[in-house]
């Protein structure tokens, strides 16, 4: 199905609805999402959003050097490489097969020795209690799951006492503008408050891909919920030279609204 046959719209969709069409939507798009961004991404790096900032600049997980780390919404598993050559021993999950199995190409195409990878819902972490110093995620997982909140207890369950969790994602204040790189996007044509999430579904009204919107209020609820603490909130500022556009995300826009959030949070010792 193109997307010309699809119908966006703002409707509820629950967790069972919404983990079937994301795992699908990337499974169905891992080839081409690689192809259209994975020469920005690297192969090996960090990069916390369109805006460029690696975490090589930023330094927000600190020192992995013989840390256990776990990489959720790992897509291709391009972080987690950056933290295995950091000196980390690293596990890098997804819930799309299709994105794990372009990992593992990317590691043949190198012949990089093979990452661990595994496939599984952030909703429900395969891994015991007290497991990982550090988890991380680039954009994946809290925009595309019904219930975020669930996402940061099981981390939370899986770090260590003293360990870190760092996300980040599209920043909140973007819901209510429409996501296009030009002067179109840069009116308010949406209520910031409105949780309803953005769906594309196809002819029968079946989803075929979800995100769900989170204000900045309910993230570090979340994030305090699920018994950690906020250390840091970085909005991320457009890069001077930086010209390249991803989807709504571009020099215009990003110079005047922010467009990724990225949130770095401990659990107490």
């Amino acid at each position: 199905m193109s997307a010309m046959d699809s119908l966006a719209l703002r409707r509820d969709a629950d967790i069972a609805e919404t983990a079937v069409a994301n795992r699908t939507w990337w499974d169905a798009e891992a080839s081409d999402y690689y192809v259209e961004h994975g020469s920005f991404l690297g192969d090996d790096d960090l990069v916390w959003g369109p805006e460029g900032w690696s975490e090589e600049l930023l330094g927000l997980l600190g020192d992995v050097a013989g840390r256990d780390v776990l990489e959720i919404g790992g897509g291709a598993a391009q972080g987690g490489r950056w933290a295995r050559q950091a000196g980390a021993r690293v596990v890098s999950s997804d819930l799309s097969l299709g994105m794990l199995s372009r990992g593992r190409a990317i590691d043949a195409a190198h012949d990089w020795a093979p990452l661990p990878l595994v496939q599984c819902d952030g909703l429900a972490l395969p891994f015991a209690e007290a497991s990982f110093d550090i988890v991380f995620t680039a954009y994946g997982v809290l925009p595309f799951v019904a219930d975020s909140g669930r996402v940061l207890r099981e981390v939370c369950r899986v770090l260590r006492p003293g360990g870190r969790f760092v996300f980040s994602c599209t920043h909140p204040f973007r819901w209510a503008f429409p996501d296009e790189p030009d002067e179109a996007g840069l009116t308010v044509r949406f209520s910031y408050f409105d949780r309803t999430p953005y769906v594309e579904q196809d002819a029968q009204g079946r989803a075929t891909y979800a995100e769900h919107h989170r204000t900045i209020g309910d993230r570090v609820r979340d994030v305090v919920a699920a018994g950690l603490s906020v250390v840091d909130l970085v909005e991320l500022e457009w890069p001077d030279g930086h010209e390249q556009e991803w989807g709504g995300w571009s020099p215009l826009r990003g110079r005047l609204i922010p467009g990724t959030l990225v949130m770095v949070a401990d659990k107490p010792s």
